[in-house]
């Protein structure tokens, strides 16, 4: 993959919480205050610190880091769901932080599906009308609507249950209404938080080996958080490890595995490799 191809960019970017939240980026970067000098001077938080990366068109990017590690807060900077401190992001060529309002909501309908860890599907809706919801959005005919939430139905394996109700489903068949629901105005980009972690494991194995298949066809570019490091290896073209809020390595699985950063890397491969 060529760097020309790259779908998304971000460049830098900061997220610190707080009242005081320029003035600690500004000491940040004048006086190199660490996160807990930020915290005990300033009060704020940093969420997310000097984060940069680039994606590649159909790549699956996975993000990887333990809870608190900044990696939601980092994948919801990608559709300016939070908005960034300092920093540049790029999404299909589009610098995203200079788009307005209407633009905003047009990039995140058409072009980027989000697939959260608990779907919250429409409980009143049934899993035919959860999917087509975002087409609906866009006023799309309802004849156009059907035809593309059955046809994303297929795609997750969940022809037969366009009738049923959210409650009538298991977990697993959820998250799959969630992910047709993402895939229904057929966008470039796939955020996915999580998505798969609340399932038991033989759910959630399956689930993964049904997302790369889907990948494998549909060739989206992906960003995929998760926690584990067994399902980011599973599934990921290219790992990054968050702590802290930092981004301490980007690789290849095998170059996570068998060339870690650091020792905190090291020790994550280590415990991967004992479980395998």
């Amino acid at each position: 993959m060529h760097l020309s191809e790259s779908i998304i960019k971000l460049d830098s970017v900061w997220k610190i919480f707080g009242a005081r939240a320029n003035e600690a980026m500004q000491a940040v970067q004048e006086q190199g205050l660490s996160k807990a000098q930020v915290l005990d001077q300033l009060g704020c938080v940093v969420g997310i610190a000097d984060c940069s990366f680039e994606v590649s068109r159909g790549e699956i990017f996975c993000v990887m880091g333990l809870s608190g590690s900044g990696k939601s807060t980092m994948v919801r900077h990608l559709n300016r769901l939070i908005e960034p401190t300092a920093g540049r992001i790029e999404v299909l060529g589009r610098d995203v932080l200079a788009l307005n309002e209407s633009e905003l909501r047009q990039l995140r309908a058409a072009h980027i599906g989000m697939v959260f860890q608990h779907m919250a599907l429409f409980p009143h809706r049934t899993v035919r009308d959860n999917v087509a919801f975002p087409l609906q959005v866009q006023g799309q005919p309802k004849s156009k609507c059907w035809e593309e939430s059955q046809r994303c139905l297929s795609l997750v394996n969940l022809d037969g249950y366009e009738d049923r109700f959210p409650s009538e489903l298991s977990g697993g068949m959820q998250q799959r209404v969630g992910l047709a629901r993402a895939l229904a105005s057929d966008p470039e980009v796939l955020l996915m938080d999580e998505p798969f972690s609340a399932l038991d494991p033989l759910i959630r194995r399956q689930l993964q080996e049904q997302f790369m298949n889907l990948s494998a066809e549909l060739h989206k570019t992906t960003v995929f958080i998760t926690h584990d490091l067994d399902e980011a290896i599973r599934i990921g073209n290219r790992i990054a490890i968050m702590k802290d809020g930092i981004i301490v390595q980007v690789g290849t699985p095998e170059e996570i595995v068998t060339n870690p950063i650091d020792d905190y890397v090291r020790d994550l491969s280590r415990a991967f490799q004992l479980s395998s």
